[in-house]
C-alpha cells in the first residue's frame, strides 16, 4: 500500500454527519477485516451505529484481541483503548480517535496518589500481609499494573462482588479504587456494615482517617465519583414512584448508596440492557445511567411495548466519551486507508506485564 502523507483533522471538523458517514463507508470497505471498530454502549449513536462490536470496555476488548484485526478503532475513552492494547495480540495496534477523550473518574485516581495512600496505609497497618488493592476497570494502566505487583485485581462493574469475594479471601482488607459508590454498593450487598466502609480522602495525610478507623474498616474507599451517575438523586425516583407506582427502577452500581437502596435492581449496562429488555410488555422503567444508553434502550423498548425514562430531569451524558464523533472516527480511518496510524494507544510493556496479572485473575475469578 502507498503511503500518502498525513491527513490533518482541521478540514474534517467542519464535515457533515451525511458525509462523513458516506465515506466512512467507503474507507471500512477499502480496510476491510485489517480493521475492527468497537462502540461502547456510552457513545452517541452517529458513531454507536459504524461498530463492529458493541458492549461494555472488557467485553469489546476481549472481542477484538480475538478478531485478529490489524487495527483496533475503539470508540470510548482512554482507559479502554489502555485495556484493549493490554490484551490484544503483539500484531494489533489500539487506536483512540480523539485522545483527549478521558474519563474524570478515572483521572481521581493517579498512581502517585494511590502510592502515597499505600505508603500512608504501611505505617498503620501491614499492607502485604492485610490490605488487597482493587481497581475498577475505569483506571488507568499503570494502576491496574500497580494492582498486579501487589497482589491485587480489577473488577468491573458486573464482576465486582466476585472479585472482592476473591479479594477478602487474600487478605482482611480491601483499598477500593477509584470508584467509591461501586464498592460501597457492592460491598453492602456482600453484608459489610456501612460504618466498615470508610472513605480516603487522598487530599488530607491517611486519607483523613484516624488509626483507629483504618485497623477497623474492612473497605477503604477511594474519594472518587462519576460525574454522570452523581447527577442522580433519590429525589428522582420518589417522584417517578409518585407518577407511576407499577413502575421499576433500574441503576447502575456508579449510582450513590442512596440512590441504589431505592431502586428495584442495580446493574451493570449489559445487565441494565438485559433486564429491561427481558421485561414483560407494559413495564415501565425509570434508568439511572448514561443518557445515549438510556435513549437508544428507549427506542427499541417501544416497538416491545414497554416505556423507559431517564432518571434525571437535566441532560447528562458522559461529556469525554462524546468527543468520539464522526469527524474523528473518519480521520482515524482514512488515514489507515493511507498507511498512516494516528492516536494509536502504547503501554510501556512492564505495566503490560504487571496489568495482566490483575486482569487475568478477574478473568479467572468470573469466568
Amino acid at each position: 500500500m502507498e503511503t500518502q502523507k498525513i491527513f490533518a483533522i482541521e478540514p474534517y471538523l467542519s464535515l457533515d454527519d451525511a458525509l462523513c458517514e458516506q465515506r466512512m463507508m467507503a474507507a471500512k470497505a477499502k480496510l476491510g477485516n485489517r480493521v475492527v471498530i468497537l462502540g461502547h454502549h456510552y457513545q452517541r449513536d452517529e458513531v454507536f451505529k459504524h461498530a463492529d462490536y458493541t458492549g461494555d470496555s472488557l467485553k469489546l476488548s476481549r472481542q477484538a484481541a480475538q478478531s485478529g484485526a490489524e487495527y483496533i478503532v475503539f470508540c470510548g475513552v482512554h482507559f479502554m483503548a489502555e485495556v484493549a492494547d493490554i490484551l490484544s495480540a503483539s500484531h494489533q495496534t489500539a487506536i483512540l480517535p480523539d485522545v483527549t477523550a478521558g474519563c474524570s473518574m478515572a483521572d481521581m485516581a493517579d498512581l502517585n496518589k494511590v502510592e502515597q495512600a499505600w505508603k500512608e496505609l504501611s505505617d498503620v497497618v501491614n499492607v502485604e500481609e492485610t490490605v488487597t488493592p482493587v481497581t475498577y476497570i475505569n483506571s488507568a494502566a499503570n494502576l491496574k499494573a500497580f494492582c498486579g505487583r501487589q497482589g491485587g485485581i480489577v473488577c468491573t462493574s458486573s464482576n465486582a462482588r466476585q472479585v472482592l469475594e476473591w479479594a477478602f479471601r487474600q487478605r482482611e482488607k480491601v483499598l477500593f479504587f477509584p470508584d467509591q459508590h461501586l464498592g460501597r454498593n457492592t460491598g453492602y450487598r456482600m453484608g459489610i456494615p456501612l460504618e466498615q466502609m470508610v472513605v480516603w480522602n487522598f487530599d488530607y495525610p491517611h486519607g483523613g482517617l484516624s488509626q483507629q478507623q483504618i485497623k477497623s474498616a474492612k473497605m477503604l474507599l477511594w474519594d472518587g465519583y462519576c460525574s454522570v451517575h452523581q447527577l442522580f438523586r433519590p429525589e428522582h425516583i420518589e417522584q417517578f414512584r409518585t407518577k407511576y407506582p407499577a413502575g421499576k427502577v433500574i441503576s447502575h452500581p456508579e449510582a450513590s448508596f442512596e440512590v441504589c437502596q431505592k431502586s428495584d435492581e442495580i446493574g451493570s449496562t449489559e445487565r441494565i440492557i438485559q433486564v429491561v429488555h427481558a421485561s414483560p410488555p407494559g413495564t415501565r422503567w425509570l434508568v439511572g445511567t448514561e443518557l445515549n444508553l438510556v435513549n437508544r434502550l428507549a427506542r427499541q423498548c417501544e416497538a416491545e411495548g414497554k416505556w423507559v425514562h431517564f432518571m434525571a430531569p437535566t441532560v447528562c451524558m458522559c461529556s469525554t466519551m462524546y468527543r468520539i464523533d464522526p469527524q474523528h472516527l473518519l480521520w482515524t480511518l482514512e488515514n489507515l486507508v493511507a498507511g498512516h496510524v494516528v492516536n494509536p494507544i502504547k503501554v510501556p510493556p512492564q505495566d503490560v506485564t504487571e496489568a495482566k496479572l490483575a486482569l487475568e485473575r478477574m478473568l479467572k475469578v468470573s469466568a
